[in-house]
C-alpha cells in the first residue's frame, strides 16, 4: 500500500473517476482538538519551520487556543485513521503600510501550513494552497502573502510553483500572490471541493466510530 492510499476511498474515485485526490475541509471550532493533536505532534525541526521559531506544548496550545474561526478560515487533511495530516491557516488582516501598489482592498491573507512527516511528498501543501487561494478570491481578497524561512524548501516549493513573488532577508522569506476576482467557476469550484471533502469526512468518521465499536464487542473464546 502506498502513503497516498491513507487518502483514497471508493468515493473519491467516483467522483473522480480513478484519478487521485486529497479532499481539503474547511475546519471548525469542533476540530480545535484534532488540530492541537496535529501540531503538537510535529517534531521540533518542524515546529522551527512552520512557525519560524520553536514552540513549546504551551506555545502551540495557546497558538490553537487563540485561533478565530469567525475572522480566520482553517483547512485540514484527515488520513484514513481520521487525523489531520496537514493543516492550513489562513488569517486574514486590514491592509497595512507596505501594501500599496498590492492591492486597493480593504483585507489581506496570509498563509501558513504544515504536513506531518508520514504524508509528505504527495501534494498535500499545494492543494492546501490552492484552497486558500479559491477562497481568498471568493471573499473579495485579492493578495496572499506567506512568511517564513528560507529554509523552509516545502513552503519555498509552493510559493514558485504558484508563481508567487518572492523576497528573501536575513534568512526569512515574503512571498506574494495576486489573485483575480472571483467568477462562478472559483464558487463553483470551492463548493465542489467543500462537498467532496465533507463527504469524505463522514465516511472516514463513521468508519472510525465502527471500528470502535467493533473493539469493544465481547469476544467469544473456542470451546476446548
Amino acid at each position: 500500500m502506498t502513503r497516498l492510499n491513507l487518502f483514497r476511498n471508493p468515493l473519491e474515485r467516483w467522483f473522480n473517476k480513478g484519478r487521485e485526490t486529497i479532499p481539503v475541509k474547511a475546519l471548525s471550532e469542533h476540530d480545535r482538538r484534532r488540530m492541537l493533536r496535529h501540531f503538537l505532534s510535529l517534531e521540533r525541526s518542524d515546529r522551527i519551520l512552520r512557525f519560524g521559531s520553536y514552540m513549546g506544548d504551551e506555545q502551540v496550545t495557546k497558538y490553537v487556543e487563540g485561533i478565530d474561526f469567525q475572522r480566520d478560515m482553517v483547512f485540514g487533511v484527515y488520513n484514513r485513521v481520521f487525523r489531520l495530516a496537514a493543516v492550513g491557516h489562513l488569517a486574514f488582516a486590514p491592509r497595512q503600510a507596505g501594501s500599496e501598489g498590492k492591492t486597493d482592498k480593504e483585507r489581506v491573507a496570509e498563509f501558513g501550513v504544515s504536513v506531518l512527516k508520514s504524508a509528505r511528498g504527495l501534494g498535500i501543501g499545494s492543494k492546501l494552497f490552492e484552497r486558500a487561494a479559491i477562497v481568498c478570491r471568493n471573499h473579495d481578497v485579492d493578495v496572499l502573502y506567506m512568511h517564513c524561512l528560507s529554509s523552509n524548501q516545502t513552503m519555498m516549493h509552493i510559493a514558485k510553483k504558484a508563481g508567487m513573488e518572492i523576497q528573501r532577508d536575513y534568512g526569512e522569506a515574503d512571498a506574494y500572490l495576486k489573485l483575480g476576482p472571483a467568477d462562478p467557476a472559483s464558487v463553483l469550484q470551492e463548493a465542489m471541493q467543500e462537498q467532496l471533502a465533507t463527504l469524505d469526512y463522514a465516511l472516514k468518521a463513521n468508519v472510525r466510530r465502527a471500528t470502535k465499536l467493533w473493539g469493544k464487542l465481547p469476544r467469544r473464546t473456542p470451546k476446548e
